[in-house]
């Protein structure tokens, strides 16, 4: 998928996004040094929310409970979500200082007007979460937008997620990034199931993701190795801030540590080629074997076993001609060590 300056699939480098989400604290100036935080670590993109409450909640009796400073907190779902809410006119200002700092902004809308805002501030992708999988109109919408659009799976069954793509592609939609995403907050290694990203790929021909909930960087890496185009992971400036996402969050440093592991995975892929690399070529003279003689020996002397060693460099008969060599004779003097040669010997 290439659109505009955004270049996600196989064929290009895993597409990396800060997962800012409502790690921000409802402080817009925090917001902007999360931004620069992950530019500065390597993120492609930050991605934040531009919900109302009031789309998703109507019941302020439900409850949320979480981690947040090492502490376990009951609160009211409403609250705690109506607390982290972003106006239009901080997400345009967000929009505006990720676009100065050369860094692709992207959010998640939970209703018709909260896309319309982001298609007025200009993203370039729309993000549809797990929550909302099964908001078809929403789905709908969003691809009517011509906008490439990214759906996240998590608690999700398969018919979920194909009754999401085919809601997608009845609406017109073109360019679609799936996500295998598990909806724990942090995710346990035992429920990652990174064998998805390979079935979903199976199922369904788009660019195929991972939005890790996990503690650490080896899932997302682990995803990579498996075909993961795109990475979504939620960042924080620190760990140990008040708020329900930001124990499992990464921190810049762990960040940078994520990109970087990334690109060298990248790099080691590699292809499926069995032969010696450019380097291993040079080293193949210097450390394989030769057939050399095992002590002094004189011309005209018949080469039994014992007369034959194995040892470096690889500048003589190899090892697998051991049974061609036995029998033969010297020609020449031999010294302790020297390579077998065919011009050696008859």
């Amino acid at each position: 998928m290439v659109y505009k300056n955004i270049k996600i699939g196989k064929e290009y480098p895993c597409f990396i996004a800060a997962e800012v989400g409502i790690n921000h604290n409802g402080d817009i100036n925090l917001a902007k040094e999360m931004i620069k935080a992950a530019k500065d670590a390597g993120a492609d993109a930050v991605k934040f929310q531009n919900y109302h409450t009031e789309d998703f909640i109507l019941d302020k009796k439900l409850t949320y409970e979480y981690i947040s400073e090492g502490t376990k907190i009951v609160e009211s779902q409403f609250e705690m979500f109506k607390r982290y809410e972003l106006s239009f006119e901080q997400i345009q200002v967000l929009k505006d200082y990720s676009d100065e700092l050369g860094i692709i902004f992207f959010s998640t809308p939970t209703s018709l007007k909260g896309i319309e805002d982001l298609e007025k501030v200009g993203v370039s992708l729309l993000k549809n979460g797990s929550d909302f999988l099964v908001n078809l109109e929403l789905i709908n919408q969003m691809a009517k937008t011509g906008i490439p659009v990214i759906i996240s799976t998590g608690m999700a069954t398969l018919g979920e997620i194909d009754d999401a793509v085919r809601s997608f592609e009845q609406a017109g939609g073109k360019d679609l990034i799936i996500l295998h995403c598990v909806s724990a907050y942090p995710t346990p290694a035992e429920e990652v199931n990174l064998n998805k990203i390979s079935a979903l790929a199976k199922a369904f021909q788009y660019p195929i993701g991972f939005s890790d909930h996990t503690d650490g960087i080896v899932a997302a890496v682990g995803a990579v190795v498996l075909g993961a185009c795109f990475i979504e992971k939620h960042f924080t400036l620190n760990k140990n801030l008040p708020g329900p996402d930001h124990h499992f969050s990464s921190d810049p440093k762990e960040f940078k540590e994520l990109v970087n592991s990334i690109r060298f995975v990248e790099k080691s892929m590699g292809n499926s080629k069995i032969s010696p690399t450019q380097k291993e070529e040079f080293n193949r003279n210097t450390a394989r074997l030769s057939c050399v003689a095992k002590h002094r020996l004189k011309s005209g002397h018949i080469i039994q076993r014992e007369d034959i060693a194995f040892s470096r460099p690889a500048n003589g008969l190899p090892p697998k001609l051991l049974d061609i060599l036995i029998g033969t004779h010297v020609k020449e003097d031999m010294e302790l060590g020297e390579p077998f040669l065919f011009s050696k010997i008859g």
